[in-house]
């Protein structure tokens, strides 16, 4: 151990109460900015996977530019196939086929255009949300039957209730004209206005009798088994169907970039209290190193008049701090990280989510991110902003006089 280290060790501790109460400070900013983080960091996970979780999913698979102008004709042939063929090679994934158009909606007293969706029902309760969300009925039990299931707007609009008779007129895949009368089973609320408000699904097997699509179909939705791993299963996906150029395969931030955009603002957002906090705790340790020096202008003194150099005294008070700002640390991101994992078992919510989540089929607690990033981030910035603020103290050794030092009181 070096002898500076040493000396820095030694007088770290001449005024305990005071060393205490800085590091305290350390501690208690570490913690809380662990704590704020993480939670905000599970909090836009939790939102990606409640907005995706609706409808969109991690991955989608479809023909090349079907997500900027989606048309009849960019059909993917043979879609149960190319589903099969990626469940084999990736057991782990869920998967959902499904197909899409636009189409007249008649009941008995009003029509509308509306968004028609074939779902596969065994895949749909992997994937999305709208299974769990059905208000009145029941989902599809099987991929077959003259039925179709309404948002709960959408009905609203169609004065359409269970057991109503809709009439649907669109063109089919070969430009013919498509049309057939289905039964309402079932109605769904996802809280998602624009779902709500233009979706109805029926089995994708009825969906390609109606619109004579045989086999094929629009796009297959992937849900990853953790949505960090999206582009890595993507990348994967790519090279499995490198022979196959037409193949487009987006995730989610490709799709969704107004959602990424809304985290940057609110993470802007935090981080202007989070910035307030630092600035505090570093102003604190300041404050306890600028004391220092200016109490012990004697002591400095003697030892320049003796020969030692400015630099090794700057030295000296660059490590204090280091000192002082590795035990906040170390401390405050043990604490941190204790807090968390307790909430991270139990969860966390406020006050009215348990009640809007079983509203909407969503989780009723908010669980902390426990990634490194998210525990160590806050802590490593007031580490850093510690050791700045030691410049200042430091700096003020070069200007000292050996004599006019040693006659200070």
């Amino acid at each position: 151990m070096s002898t500076t280290l040493l000396l820095a060790w030694r007088n770290l501790w001449r005024h305990q109460r005071r060393t205490w109460l800085t590091i305290g400070a350390m501690i208690f900013s570490n913690v809380l900015l662990v704590f704020l983080i993480t939670i905000q960091f599970g909090s836009y996970d939790m939102m990606i996977e409640n907005s995706l979780k609706a409808f969109s999913g991690h991955i989608q698979i479809a023909q090349a530019g079907y997500h900027q102008d989606a048309k009849m004709r960019q059909s993917l042939n043979e879609i149960n196939s190319l589903e099969e063929q990626i469940q084999q090679a990736y057991p782990e994934l869920n998967l959902a086929a499904r197909a899409s158009t636009i189409v007249l909606a008649s009941s008995k007293e009003r029509s509308l255009g509306i968004q028609i969706m074939g779902v596969n029902p065994k895949g749909e309760t992997l994937v999305s949300s709208v299974p769990g969300l059905i208000k009145q009925g029941a989902y599809f039990r099987d991929n077959i039957g003259d039925k179709i299931i309404l948002s709960h707007i959408l009905a609203r609009n169609l004065k359409a209730q269970l057991g109503d008779e809709i009439t649907l007129l669109g063109s089919g895949l070969d430009g013919s004209f498509a049309a057939s009368v289905v039964v309402v089973v079932g109605i769904f609320e996802s809280g998602f206005d624009g779902l709500d408000r233009s979706v109805a699904q029926v089995p994708l097997r009825t969906f390609q009798s109606i619109f004579s699509m045989e086999d094929s179909g629009h796009s297959i939705i992937i849900n990853v088994p953790e949505i960090n791993l999206s582009q890595k299963y993507q990348q994967e996906l790519k090279q499995l169907f490198l022979a196959q150029p037409e193949l487009e395969i987006l995730t989610w931030e490709q799709r969704h970039p107004e959602i990424k955009q809304a985290i940057q603002t609110d993470m802007a957002s935090a981080w202007f209290m989070y910035v307030v906090l630092i600035v505090l705790v570093a102003f604190s340790v300041l404050n306890t190193q600028l004391m220092t020096v200016l109490e012990r202008t004697r002591e400095f003194g003697i030892m320049l008049a003796i020969g030692v150099r400015a630099s090794r005294l700057a030295r000296l008070i660059f490590m204090e701090t280091t000192l002082m700002a590795a035990i906040g640390f170390i401390l405050g991101s043990g604490v941190g990280l204790i807090v968390v994992a307790i909430i991270n078992q139990t969860g966390f919510s406020f006050p009215g989510m348990e009640e809007m989540a079983a509203q909407y089929n969503l989780s009723e607690k908010m669980y902390p991110s426990l990634s490194p990033l998210a525990i160590f981030l806050g802590p490593s910035i007031v580490f850093a902003g510690c050791l700045l603020t030691s410049i200042y103290p430091a700096l003020r050794l070069f200007l000292l006089e050996p004599v006019s030092a040693m006659r200070a009181a």
